[in-house]
C-alpha cells in the first residue's frame, strides 16, 4: 500500500510535441532530398543495365584480376554486382524517400471489429487514394519517373533468361573435348602423366590437353573432367571390351555424376568405391562404376585409355556415350 501512495501519476502520458525534419520545413532541404533519391534510383537502373549487359555480352569464360581476391570469372562477378545494385538502391531509394519527404505526422487509428464489409474495403480504396496523394507522387515527377525507370528495367530483365529456351543444344552436350589420342594431363597443372606415376590404390583428375595458347572454358570443364584410378588388374570384373579400356590397372571414368552433374571425388580405397558428396550415389569401380546405391540411374562413363610411344596416357577414343545427368534428348 505504502508502495501505491509513492507512485505519482504521469504528468502527461501521451506522445512527445511532434519534431519536424530539415525537409519539412526547409524546401532547398526537400529539393536536395528529392534528387538524392532520383540518384539512387539511377543507380538501381544503372545495376539492371550492367545485369543485361554482362547477360549478353561478357563471356562466361572471361576473367578479370582483382587484389587479394585473385582471378574472378567476369561474367558472374559483373552479373552479381549489377543484381545487388538494382535491388540496393531501389530499397534505399524508397526508404530515404520515405524518411525525408513522405508525410511524418502522428495518427490515431481507432480499433475496428475484425470482419470485412463494403464499407471497410471502400474504406481502404480511400485510405491508399489518400497515402499516395500524401506520398506527394504527383508533385514530384522527378522521383515518379526515376522511380518508373528502375521498376521497370528490373521487371523486363527477367524476360533476358527466355533466351535460354533456344536453340536447342544438338548434341554439344553429348559431346566432349576427349578424341582419340588426346593426352591426359593432370588438373591443376596441365602435366602428362605416365602408367608409372600412379600407384596400386592412387586417384588422380584429369583433363585433356590443350593445343599451345588455348584457354580452357569452364563448360568444358564441367564435361572433360576423368578421374583415374588404379587397382590390381585381377580385381576387375569387366568383360572383355572394358578391359581392354584400360591399362595395367588403370582405369578411367567421367568425374561428373550421372544423377544431378555433381563431382564424383570421394573414392573409398578398401572396397573400390566410387562417393558422390550430393545425394550419395555409390558407383563400384571394380564393375565399369555400376550403380550399387542412390538415386543415380547410370553407370559413370568410362574413358578408353592406352600410352603413346614414351609411356604417356592418352585416350584411345572419345567417351562413347553422354556423360553427366540425363537431359531431355536422351532417353535414359
Amino acid at each position: 500500500m505504502s508502495e501505491e501512495k509513492s507512485l505519482a501519476p504521469l504528468s502527461d502520458p501521451g506522445l512527445p510535441a511532434h519534431k519536424y525534419r530539415k525537409s519539412d520545413i526547409d524546401q532547398k532541404a526537400a529539393k536536395r532530398a528529392e534528387q538524392q533519391v532520383a540518384i539512387l534510383f539511377l543507380l538501381s537502373a544503372f545495376g539492371t543495365l550492367l545485369v543485361i549487359y554482362s547477360y549478353i555480352f561478357i563471356p562466361i569464360d572471361s576473367f578479370i584480376f582483382i587484389p587479394i581476391m585473385g582471378e574472378q570469372n567476369a561474367h558472374q562477378l559483373f552479373l552479381g554486382i549489377g543484381l545487388a545494385m538494382a535491388l540496393f538502391f531501389i530499397g534505399a531509394g524508397a526508404v530515404h524517400w520515405a524518411k525525408t519527404l513522405m508525410p511524418d505526422h502522428e495518427e490515431i487509428d481507432e480499433r475496428k471489429p475484425m470482419r470485412s464489409k463494403d464499407e471497410d474495403r471502400d474504406a481502404f480504396v480511400e485510405t491508399v487514394r489518400e497515402r499516395a496523394a500524401d506520398s506527394g507522387i504527383a508533385r514530384r515527377p522527378l522521383i515518379k519517373r526515376t522511380l518508373a525507370l528502375a521498376l521497370g528495367l528490373v521487371g523486363v530483365s527477367p524476360i533476358l533468361l527466355l533466351r535460354d529456351l533456344g536453340p536447342l543444344p544438338k548434341d554439344s552436350l553429348e559431346k566432349t573435348s576427349w578424341a582419340t589420342g588426346t593426352y591426359l594431363v593432370t588438373d591443376p597443372g596441365d602435366r602428362k602423366i605416365k602408367a608409372s606415376d600412379l600407384e596400386v590404390g592412387a586417384v588422380a583428375q584429369v583433363l585433356p590437353e590443350l593445343a599451345p595458347g588455348k584457354k580452357r572454358k569452364l563448360e568444358d570443364i564441367g564435361k572433360d573432367a576423368v578421374l583415374l584410378i588404379r587397382l590390381r588388374p585381377e580385381e576387375f570384373q569387366l568383360d572383355a571390351e572394358r578391359l581392354s579400356w584400360t591399362h595395367q590397372g588403370i582405369i578411367a571414368f567421367s568425374k561428373i555424376c550421372s544423377h544431378m552433374g555433381c563431382a564424383v571425388a570421394l573414392y573409398e580405397q578398401g572396397t573400390k568405391h566410387l562417393l558422390c558428396p550430393c545425394h550419395q550415389s555409390t558407383f563400384d569401380v571394380t564393375r565399369a562404376a555400376k550403380v550399387i546405391f542412390g538415386p543415380a540411374a547410370r553407370p559413370l562413363p568410362q574413358l578408353a585409355i592406352t600410352v603413346d610411344n614414351e609411356g604417356y596416357l592418352i585416350a584411345k577414343q572419345p567417351f562413347t556415350e553422354a556423360v553427366g545427368p540425363s537431359f531431355w534428348e536422351r532417353s535414359s
